[in-house]
């Protein structure tokens, strides 16, 4: 490691989209060195924000690239991050970088082939948040701890729930358990505090938990849930299928019409032989084995009629048939078949963001429904090999929404780019059931507020405003493991290496997490792990990784000295 106070400190933020640039000001608002890069001027930016193509030697060599220490990349765009992660590379061998990639397996690699390299995905980052607060406040978050994904739920404690009135202290000593947050009812009293001073759970509680991660088996649908797809599947059935049902019923009525004209007129012929006899007539598919003699000329008339009106009747008949099954018809009538009745979720907008949210619902056993209007969406194939039912259409006709079941759907989550259509879609729900929650994604982070405040969403949240903490973390030493919400708070887990300059460092841990309100997970030091009342009992010393969760707002306590004492930190 080499000591912030030996090489001026510099954190270079390269893309200042919406995203880079919350980053940018976040840290530059905490006192932190840090240094822009964009490719057009930003008004009210001064020296230090460079202007230039983002992945040019100078541009980088101008920011200050030879005497950095770390490097976020921020860009959209996965190319252009992995451009200048090249280009900085060579100019700086030893920097660290925070990637941000889509791309998340690509990101995996190079996290194992580059050292010093941390990739952090935007979309992966504010997806669960997205969902979570779809879910409701009994939905958090999630941690990846022990190499494992802990999910992560709040528990409200009411009058007649199990835990009421037991200690925090016997929940802490629970290793399949791991307690994350604490929101006393009627005390500020912090998670720490409340264990080591034996507090017990009152009425009105939260407890924000994560829970040793178990494989269940696939819950099987309710026999109601099966009849309500099949009452759908025969309701679209019978809406978009009149056409050829009418052509074959009109077809059924003249073989039957020309088998009785051929009974009465040929008396020695059987029904059997008649039939067979209209129906190679009319179809053409055969030659008749009755005998007819010398019929009359009406008959003759009757045949040639029947054959040509039977003609168009088949002729049509095929056409529908072919249109329903080899075009979209038939592809609709299975998705109608799949679009579950009730207690479902609807997203809107298949884009990075709302692929990782499906995703995201359908792993935790949820029903999901896509409406995407662009048939072309590289996303399409990837939410239909995982069986979810897509509505292509626009979000923001009330039809479209009608079709997915709004009106019983357990959420809607509008995540398109577009936020004109995002609140169009939102108020168009609101319209047609105010009691179903609304989630509506806004680009823009000095606008998602104002959106909620006006139009009185359940949830206006921009990704840019909620990932920039993570970042920041990761841009000062800390590996993010997850994040979530909670009482509209968002908060980040994080890993932290402690070195002679960090705040913590020679503290017990116990004495950090009452003073700086943050909940210890566990602790990595000289290669063996401690949790639990050991843990508490810690003091930190340099080369100890500590495992935490804290309010975002509060970050900037893991960099309250200078600027100057912090060090590069090779081990996150």
């Amino acid at each position: 490691m080499v000591s912030f106070a030996e090489i001026k400190p510099r954190i270079i933020v390269c893309g200042l989209d919406a995203t880079g640039y919350k980053i940018f000001r976040l840290l530059k608002h905490q006192g932190i060195a840090v240094v822009g890069i964009h490719d057009r001027p930003l008004p009210g930016e001064g020296d230090d924000v460079i202007i230039g193509d983002l992945q040019a030697a100078p541009t980088l060599l101008e920011a200050g690239i030879r005497e950095a220490q770390t490097l976020v990349l921020t860009d959209s765009e996965d190319g252009t991050n992995l451009g200048v992660l090249m280009q900085a590379r060579v100019l700086n061998p030893r920097i660290r970088i925070v990637n941000r990639l889509f791309n998340t397996s690509l990101g995996d690699r190079l996290d194992n082939t580059l050292p010093d390299h941390i990739t952090m995905s935007v979309a992966s980052l504010c997806a669960p948040i997205f969902a979570f607060s779809a879910l409701g406040s009994a939905a958090i978050g999630q941690l990846k701890l022990f190499n494992q994904t802990w999910p992560i739920h709040q528990v409200y404690v009411d009058e007649f729930h199990p835990w009421r009135g037991r200690k925090l202290s016997e929940l802490w000593d629970d290793r399949d358990r791991m307690l994350i947050y604490y929101i006393p009812a009627k005390t500020r009293l912090d998670l720490v505090s409340a264990v080591v001073q034996g507090h017990s759970l009152q009425v009105g509680d939260r407890l924000i938990i994560g829970t040793k991660p178990t494989v269940h088996a696939a819950q099987q649908r309710s026999l109601s849930q099966r009849l309500n797809k099949l009452f759908t599947a025969l309701k679209y059935l019978r809406q978009h299928s009149q056409g050829l049902l009418a052509s074959i019923l009109l077809l059924l009525v003249m073989i039957f019409i020309s088998t009785l004209v051929y009974v009465s007129s040929i008396l020695k012929t059987s029904p059997v032989d008649a039939l067979y006899f209209s129906v190679s007539m009319i179809t053409g598919a055969g030659d008749s084995l009755v005998t007819v003699g010398n019929p009359p000329d009406s008959l003759k008339l009757f045949t040639i009629f029947t054959m040509l009106i039977g003609a168009a009747i088949i002729g049509l008949s095929y056409a529908l048939l072919n249109d329903f099954v080899l075009g979209t018809r038939f592809s609709r009538f299975w998705e109608a078949a799949r679009i579950p009745y009730k207690q479902h979720f609807i997203v809107c907008g298949l884009g990075s963001v709302g692929v990782q949210i499906v995703t995201h619902l359908h792993k935790c056993g949820h029903e999901v429904v896509v409406v995407e209007k662009d048939p072309n969406c590289r996303f399409l194939s990837t939410v239909r090999s995982q069986k979810i039912p897509v509505i292509q259409g626009d979000t923001t006709l009330p039809t479209t929404l009608k079709a997915a079941n709004f009106a019983t759907a357990q959420a809607l989550i509008t995540v398109t780019s577009n936020d004109t259509v995002n609140l169009e879609t939102a108020l168009n729900a609101k319209s047609l059931n105010p009691k179903v929650p609304v989630i509506v994604r806004y680009h823009d982070p000095e606008f998602a507020w104002m959106a909620q405040l006006v139009f009185e969403f359940d949830a206006v949240l921009s990704p840019a405003e909620l990932v920039a903490p993570a970042f920041a973390a990761a841009a000062l030493g800390g590996r993010v493991l997850g994040n979530g919400m909670t009482a509209d708070s968002l908060w980040v887990a994080l890993a932290t290496l402690i070195t002679p300059a960090h705040p913590f460092c020679g503290k017990s841990v116990q004495e950090m997490a009452t003073t700086a309100d943050f909940v210890p997970l566990y602790m990595e030091t000289q290669s063996q792990t401690v949790h639990g009342w050991d843990l508490l009992e810690v003091s930190l010393s340099a080369g100890d990784v500590l495992y935490l969760t804290m309010p975002a707002n509060r970050l900037e306590q893991l960099w309250q000295s200078t600027p100057s004492q912090f060090m590069r930190s090779g081990a996150s």
